[in-house]
């Protein structure tokens, strides 16, 4: 018996010496392959890219994961105790390893045949989350507890939580706790009741059997069995324990939630993330604050679709997107026909399921059954080309029938009665809302875009780049380029100052026509309306928009000439055409373009170069990148630059922006822009009652394109509307009728409650009074004679005559000038 109980015992030894030894070169083998734990500490979690406005509102998120790290101090004690009781109710105990944790989860799968409370800790599932596979191996294991004894040495029991709670993944996209709750309860972690907080704790296990949206029902027996576990430990009170395993299940989806519309402009942003940081963009948890006012922007946007949107309904309705059948009708089980096409912003699609003769019944899927009062269909006259429609509607029968698919608009409901009576009813009972009507609309077929700039630094304001980023991802605002018409004249006008043309330079306004004997062809350039003024001061020309005067005024001054002072405003030239065509704006140029060389004229002649990110903070909220301070300068540019200070975290501080045109010309040009509004082609922009705005119209041949571009000393906007594929929108489609309301409705916005900005008037300007038949200086006693800008050295003489010519030189031009 003795030599058994021996022997036993130098087995069991041997047994422990060979384990010990086993662990040991165990060890030993792993150890140098574990990482160092120092490198939680610094650990970059994937976090999404966020694209914030000047103002701190959301546009966008971009990123496979949904996190959202917060530190230990910002979770509430009740969650972290839901937590500890779901996962490691002795974390504060152990040392990275619970021995007693791993036999408890042996007994439960040998009595349950599952394992319910799990046997590895917090710490050992930090170690498997940020260093290692998912490999159901023996190695990866034991790695895990080295790992996990590791952590615990060199992080404190805070620490080794907080990396937890960050990391840990729990399901639909949502990395972290606080990205969990706002995933399914739509608010941070703090405001979360107990029942939640224990749902939320139910996921690490297996984030998609026990989800609460797809799995409800398993979902509440884990939170439940979770909620049993913090009553047991002493976390919850008995009256917790019962309010929570009451509570039904309230977790439902919630999507990143933005706060402003701007998808063109994220997009922009997001390109030019990626083009700065690689795929890092999507994951590093980069802020990007743009030059974007969330209050412009929303103005935009909405000018935008409802100046495309007039425009359509002006053309007609082209009939229903598509017709529910009978069987359809009959089980009025609408929803699957209106899943199969898609909503665009405000618009969504509504089936017509009955007709009286002051309405529609429809179906929506965000409202149900609804009215479409007729008041909302007399714009839909049948469309039947561009420049015709059929008979005005005089009942819905007469746009719809039964059946039809269309799309439509919600109508909020206008308060009725007094509105000092008693919302109750007469039993005392709050009555329920109207719900909201519709009004019939469609989806335009014509496009547009509108951009504002700062036109003191260049900063984007606001842009919209089409009527709905959902429909077509094709961004006009930046990447179209088509004619601006009358809306370059301007360019020209100002290189014709500053080669001593003036304001009051009189060219005559008369037919002409231009051979080519080349090509046995001729251009026969005419006015709007095919109109013309006779001899005419620059100033009415350009106010009145007058075509004629801007080819010979381009002749006058040389198309060479002309596209050097372009270049000089950093214009791109090379696609412009080298005749007497680029009077009337036939080059091409993209709305940035036209929108930044208005802002150069509204600045007073500085350089303006367009940026949309303000600043760039990585995931701590460090600045790696912020726009420099801009710096006008004429002569000192170099100077400022050298003593801009030297840059340390590897972007610039000063950016100058030199001038590009001669102040004193700039400054006539806004006189002549103002006379636009005040008495020109632009009189709609009166509306806005201010009397620092300037701008001018722009519409091509046929109609093709339509342009508005006007500005204050502060802020320049360009808005443009045109199909696509550049087609003739219409009789009457001007810039003045088509592109100035979307300018107007969004300027009423961007300027309101803002004082009058002039740019201020430089030396070397001199107001004389001139006779405005000749343009001449105005002889003494001249009742007809008005004040005109001159910079000094272009001031006419007193008396000075020169005879207008209808000429034989003046109407006679080169073939290579022609076309």
């Amino acid at each position: 018996m003795i030599r058994f109980t021996r022997v036993t015992t130098w087995l069991f030894l041997l047994g422990l010496s060979i384990g010990a030894m086993l662990l040991s070169s165990f060890y030993l083998y792993l150890r140098p392959g574990l990482p160092s734990v120092d490198q939680l500490v610094d650990i970059r979690l994937q976090t999404p890219l966020r694209v914030y406005s000047s103002d701190h509102r959301l546009i966008a998120e971009f990123g496979e994961k949904r996190r959202a790290p917060i530190t230990i101090e910002q979770i509430p004690k009740t969650q972290l105790h839901a937590f500890l009781a779901a996962e490691d109710s002795r974390f504060y105990e152990h040392a990275g390893v619970d021995i007693k944790g791993l036999v408890r989860a042996a007994v439960e799968l040998v009595t349950t045949g599952s394992i319910r409370s799990g046997g590895s800790t917090i710490t050992m599932q930090v170690a498997k989350n940020y260093f290692l596979t998912r490999d159901r191996t023996f190695i990866r294991k034991f790695n895990e507890i080295l790992l996990a004894l590791q952590i615990e040495r060199e992080l404190s029991k805070q620490q080794i939580l907080e990396l937890y709670l960050n990391k840990i993944y729990l399901g639909n996209r949502a990395y972290g706790i606080q990205a969990a709750s706002n995933v399914y309860y739509g608010k941070p972690v703090d405001q979360l009741e107990v029942a939640q907080m224990a749902m939320l704790a139910g996921l690490p296990k297996a984030p998609s059997a026990y989800n609460p949206l797809a799995n409800p029902e398993r979902a509440l027996i884990r939170r439940n069995w979770i909620l049993q576990r913090m009553h047991e430990l002493g976390f919850i009170s008995d009256t917790e324990y019962s309010q929570a395993t009451d509570t039904p299940v309230t977790a439902s989806y919630h999507g990143a939630e933005t706060e402003l519309k701007a998808d063109y402009v994220a997009e922009m942003a997001r390109s030019e993330m990626v083009r700065r940081f690689g795929d890092d963009a999507y994951t590093d948890g980069y802020k990007v604050y743009l030059t974007i006012d969330s209050d412009k922007q929303a103005a935009a946007s909405n000018a935008l679709q409802a100046g495309l949107e007039s425009f359509d309904h002006r053309h007609g309705y082209r009939g229903p997107l598509g017709t529910a059948d009978e069987d359809t009708l009959e089980s009025g089980e609408f929803d699957k026909l209106l899943g199969n096409y898609p909503s665009y912003d405000a618009l969504q699609p509504v089936v017509v399921t009955a007709l009286d003769d002051d309405s529609a019944t429809v179906y929506a899927q965000s409202l149900g059954q609804t009215d479409m009062p007729f008041d909302t269909m007399t714009w839909a006259r049948e469309y039947r080309n561009q420049d015709r429609r059929g008979p005005a509607p005089k009942k819905p029968a007469d746009v719809l029938k039964v059946g039809d698919i269309v799309y439509a608009k919600t109508i909020n409901p206008a308060p009725s009665g007094d509105s000092d009576a008693n919302p109750s009813g007469d039993d005392g009972e709050t009555s329920a809302p109207p719900t909201p009507k519709v009004a019939l609309s469609q989806l335009p077929d014509v496009q547009g875009a509108l951009i504002s700039l700062d036109a003191q630094n260049g900063g984007i304001l606001a842009l919209s780049g089409g009527y709905s980023y959902q429909e077509s991802k094709y961004n006009r605002a930046i990447q179209a380029r088509r004619q601006p018409g009358s809306n370059f004249k301007p360019f020209l006008y100002l290189a014709a100052l500053e080669k001593g043309k003036t304001a009051a330079t009189v060219i005559n306004d008369a037919p002409i026509v231009l051979n080519d004997t080349n090509m046995d062809t001729s251009w026969r350039p005419e006015n709007s309306g095919s109109r013309f003024a006779g001899p005419t001061r620059l100033r009415k020309a350009l106010y009145q928009s007058r075509n004629l005067v801007s080819i010979r005024l381009l002749r006058s001054i040389g198309i060479d000439y002309t596209i050097d002072y372009l270049n000089q405003l950093k214009f791109d030239t090379s696609n412009l055409p080298h005749d007497l065509t680029l009077a009337l704006g036939s080059g091409t140029f993209s709305p940035m373009d036209v929108a930044r060389g208005f802002a150069v004229i509204a600045n007073g002649g500085y350089d303006v170069a367009p940026y949309l990110i303000d600043r760039i903070e990585d995931s701590r909220g460090h600045i790696v990148y912020a726009a420099p301070s801009v710096i006008q300068c004429d002569d000192n540019c170099a100077e400022i630059a050298d003593q801009s200070p030297t840059p340390e975290v590897g972007f610039p501080a000063i950016r100058t922006a030199p001038r590009l045109a001669d102040q004193r010309a700039v400054y006539i040009m806004h006189s002549i822009l103002r006379d636009v509004i005040k008495r020109g082609t632009g009189r709609r922009a009166l509306a806005l009652n201010r009397d620092d705005i300037a701008g001018k119209t722009g519409t091509t041949n046929e109609q093709r394109d339509a342009w508005f571009s006007g500005f204050n000393h502060r802020i320049a906007t360009t808005a443009y509307v045109g199909f696509d594929t550049p087609e003739p929108m219409g009789r009457g489609e001007y810039g003045a009728v088509a592109a100035l309301p979307v300018w107007l409705d969004y300027m009423k916005v961007a300027l309101k409650d803002t004082p009058s900005e002039f740019m201020p008037r430089p030396n070397g300007i001199v107001t004389v009074k001139i006779d405005p038949e000749t343009g001449e200086r105005a002889a003494p006693g001249n009742t007809n004679a008005v004040f005109e800008l001159f910079r000094e050295e272009n001031v006419p003489e007193q008396q000075a005559s020169e005879t207008i010519r209808n000429d034989a030189n003046g109407d006679t031009v080169l073939p290579q000038e022609l076309f």
